[in-house]
């Protein structure tokens, strides 16, 4: 599998082959570019639903310079309906199939679900990682799959389901106990035979939060990063950048992205999901560099 991942005690987590064009750093940021083939995700709903449009946009993130294209088929945006497992394969599978053909085999394809048939498929598709929201808690079968196929998977912290996460979310600390969600979802996984170092954690921002505990978790990024697994942040056009920035339209959130892009990079963040590939790996990048420039020479 062209996947290299080092292991949690040494914080670096992907090989070389993995990275941004621009760096030869095992401990640089990813941008993982985002995919929907759904009609009704919040920002770029219907956009990539016909197959050609779907594998142009493929590959216009990896031009961009995604490291990683992360393809789903269910919108999670607060108040969204379940997808069936068999409609989700219908929407995605063939897009991995045709991608894995155009693409070169060191990029990363993740599959964006929680269950698991919709994995399997992904995987025998081409696909390399899950992306699963619901950090294996929607099918219990899904940890099994991520040991069995020995693929990295992303655990993602959420409060309730998308149907209504975001109705009346309450934390007394959300730093902690988002942490603490996710040490319970990494003892979950490495019980069902993940290994330790094919695990990434997510603090799911606006997944049942409010702009107040969407601000703290990206303050307290790095009480996060030092859980020792890497970190995805996916703050991507979030609702909460547009109650900030009185901003109505979603597209129109790439500057603020690039504004979480950069304090992830700060805080020690591997990975980062988001529409705006292009933008962010700047934003990425110039971050990088403040951050390297500040590490004391060895």
């Amino acid at each position: 599998m062209p996947l290299n991942f080092i292991g949690r005690q040494s914080r670096p987590a992907f090989g070389p082959q993995h990275m941004n064009k621009a760096s030869s750093d095992p401990t640089h940021p990813r941008i993982m570019g985002i995919l929907n083939l759904t009609p009704d995700s919040f920002s770029d709903g219907g956009r990539y639903l016909d197959l050609d449009a779907a594998i142009a946009q493929g590959l216009r993130l990896l031009d961009q310079g995604a490291a990683i294209i992360d393809i789903g088929g269910e919108s999670t945006r607060p108040g969204s309906q379940p997808v069936t497992a068999a409609e989700q394969a219908r929407r995605v599978i063939e897009p991995i199939r045709r991608l894995r053909e155009r693409i070169p085999p060191e990029i990363l394809m993740s599959i964006d679900t929680t269950l698991a048939p919709v994995a399997r498929a992904a995987l025998d598709a081409g696909a390399n990682w899950i992306n699963d929201t619901s950090a294996g808690e929607d099918d219990p079968d899904m940890l099994p799959l991520a040991a069995e196929r020995n693929v990295p998977i992303v655990l993602m912290h959420r409060q309730g389901r998308p149907v209504q996460m975001q109705a009346n979310p309450h934390y007394d600390d959300v730093v902690g106990e988002v942490r603490a969600a996710l040490l319970a979802r990494v003892d979950a996984a490495l019980a069902a035979g993940v290994r330790e170092d094919r695990i990434l954690l997510d603090p799911g921002i606006g997944f049942g939060k409010l702009l107040e505990h969407n601000l703290a978790l990206l303050a307290g990024l790095e009480q996060l990063v030092a859980l020792g697994f890497p970190v995805l942040l996916g703050a991507s056009r979030k609702r909460f950048m547009a109650t900030l920035c009185n901003e109505p339209d979603p597209a129109a959130l790439m500057p603020a992205t690039c504004a979480t892009t950069a304090l992830g990079v700060m805080a020690g963040v591997q990975v980062f999901r988001v529409h705006d590939v292009a933008g962010n790996r700047q934003a990425a990048e110039i971050a990088w560099a403040v951050r390297q420039a500040g590490k004391p020479e060895t």
